[in-house]
């Protein structure tokens, strides 16, 4: 069969779900490049973040853009949330090429969209560039406080993320509490930084790892407790957290790991889809990324209709069901939990007859 490269092509080789619209931005006067892909519209308008990135090529940018926002629907999805699926990416390093006359122009295409597409941060974008674009568009979340939005969703996030391990502990140990558990967290960002907090509160010994010198020694000044290992995925822990970046979940790493439960914040975790199978076969209970790491979107969804930050909370808190479900759902069909949040994520989908 001819193989397609463009965006009809492509799309179909990601999901059997195709993209409704991908839309093509460029400001000759401060040279944006951007590109912004809307999967699904399916549940709610499409949400997904903007990332800036020095990316190879236009290809390269486009498979990045594809791929996420795809992700993104089933993320949605999965969470519960009435939301679809889209990502954005901006073609530049961010140290370099950002300018806020760039950020302008974007933000004026983004309103072209009238709120098909509901952009929010990424890599490479902060809370300060989205109070930027949100001048230009009332279609931006995540921005500041000062300026309307609901501020850095690293806390939100980070609790889902504690709620999804103590779901995992229930299924593995009995009781959904992470006490006497030892729990090896890669990556004290933001998020990493709060998980940690709400584990040493709840009773774990935590050990973590980070390439960042200083963030490990920020760490150890508010938690003398916790000890810094120069790796934590193949470390004998109980629980591995993943809050870095993606794909450490290989073929050699799953083979490698002792941890009972993995469930963290890190996108895309498998490095291979093949990976989770492996983790199965050997007894370990993987909590899906998107399901995990889904506060922040819960939030976002909870500012777009300007909910009370009590009702977020609790729809954040939520994610201990919906992770239970999928652990146990996952089990009873004995396939793994990423298919199970898959196949909860396509029954809301296939549930809305098709219209866009």
């Amino acid at each position: 069969m001819h193989h397609e490269a463009g965006v009809f092509g492509r799309s179909h080789e990601l999901s059997a779900r195709r993209h409704e619209q991908v839309v093509f931005c460029e400001d000759d006067k401060t040279g944006l490049r951007a590109i912004i892909a809307i999967h699904s519209t399916t549940l709610g308008p499409a949400l997904g973040g903007t990332r800036m990135y020095p990316y190879a090529d236009e290809s390269a940018a486009l498979q990045d853009v594809l791929r996420l926002s795809w992700g993104m629907t089933y993320k949605a999805a999965a969470s519960g949330v009435d939301l679809g699926g889209g990502k954005a990416v901006i073609i530049g390093d961010p140290a370099v090429h950002k300018s806020e006359e760039l950020l302008a122009a974007y933000g004026r295409f983004v309103e072209t969209l009238g709120g098909r597409y509901i952009t929010a941060g990424d890599v490479g974008t902060n809370t300060d560039d989205l109070d930027v674009i949100g001048r230009h568009t009332r279609w931006v979340m995540g921005r500041s406080r000062q300026a309307g939005g609901s501020g850095d969703s690293a806390r939100l996030t980070a609790l889902g993320v504690f709620h999804s391990m103590r779901a995992g502990a229930e299924s593995i140990w009995g009781a959904p509490t992470l006490a006497g558990r030892t729990v090896g967290v890669e990556g004290v960002g933001k998020v990493g930084r709060e998980l940690i907090e709400l584990l040493v509160a709840d009773g774990a010994e935590v050990c973590v790892t980070d390439v960042n010198e200083m963030a490990l020694q920020r760490v150890s000044a508010d938690h003398p407790s916790v000890r810094l290992l120069g790796s934590v995925a193949t470390a004998p822990v109980d629980v591995y957290a993943p809050c870095a970046l993606g794909g450490t979940l290989t073929a050699s790493s799953a083979e490698a790991i002792e941890a009972k439960l993995i469930c963290g914040a890190a996108n895309n975790q498998l490095a291979t889809p093949e990976v989770e199978r492996a983790l199965n076969e050997r007894g370990i209970t993987w909590v899906p990324d998107f399901v995990a790491n889904a506060g922040g979107l819960i939030q976002v969804a909870g500012e777009l209709r300007a909910a009370a930050q009590t009702d977020v909370e609790s729809d954040v808190a939520g994610i201990f069901d919906r992770c239970r479900d999928i652990i146990t759902a996952a089990e009873a069909a004995g396939i793994g939990t990423g298919e199970a949040a898959n196949r909860f994520a396509e029954r809301r989908l296939d549930a809305i007859p098709r219209a866009i």
